[in-house]
């Protein structure tokens, strides 16, 4: 099936323009895929977490989430199976919690700096099709990730709502795990691939 979307989309394409290099036409091929299996991992998503009865705080989960996973990044599952029973796992779990669990606003405190230091630490981490090769765009994307957590963190203590603070704490712990070293070794994809590479300007 993700074949024949690919392929699909690619014809389409390719018939209104016919002078794509094949570094172009591979470079869209990646989009694609990346393109499906977002859209039926979300499907599935929506699915459970309609079943659940817990649609709004999957859907203002993963809002937030990507806030900051478009600055910090992170792993990248090999397998689509891979990808999908991590994601279900991640925004079916982690919204019931925001939904069941309080948690106290002195541990959000002492949670604030320690939360923001990790994702100083491993943002942004790259992967081996998209390394970050260049260190000053790698710098921004710090400053950028560290600046959404400070004020994740800070929305977390200011929100009144139990579920709406949490889904900010939390967007944030499933970022640092997809961040984690041990996260990649997980999956068997290689971590800091920007090293591989010497330009650094």
């Amino acid at each position: 099936m993700k074949k024949k979307f690919i392929n699909f989309c690619l014809s389409i394409i390719t018939d209104y323009n016919d002078n794509l290099s094949q570094k172009e036409i591979d470079k869209m091929k990646y989009g694609l895929e990346g393109l499906y299996l977002t859209i039926t991992k979300l499907i599935i998503i929506i699915l459970i977490s309609l079943i659940l009865g817990i649609f709004k705080e999957v859907f203002l989960l993963i809002l937030i989430f990507n806030g900051i996973r478009l600055t910090a990044f992170g792993v990248h599952a090999k397998r689509s199976i891979d990808c999908l029973v991590s994601s279900c796992l991640f925004f079916i779990i982690f919204p019931i919690l925001c939904i069941k669990l309080t948690i106290p606003i002195i541990i959000k405190q002492i949670l604030f700096i320690p939360l923001v230091l990790l994702i100083g630490i491993l943002a942004p981490s790259d992967t081996e099709k998209r390394p970050l090769k260049k260190k000053k765009k790698r710098l921004i994307f710090k400053f950028l990730s560290i600046l959404i957590a400070v004020i994740y963190m800070s929305l977390s203590l200011i929100i009144k709502d139990n579920t709406i603070s949490n889904c900010f704490v939390f967007a944030i712990i499933i970022q640092i795990i997809i961040m984690l070293p041990i996260t990649y070794k997980i999956f068997g994809v290689s971590y800091n691939n920007y090293k591989k590479y010497e330009v650094n300007v």
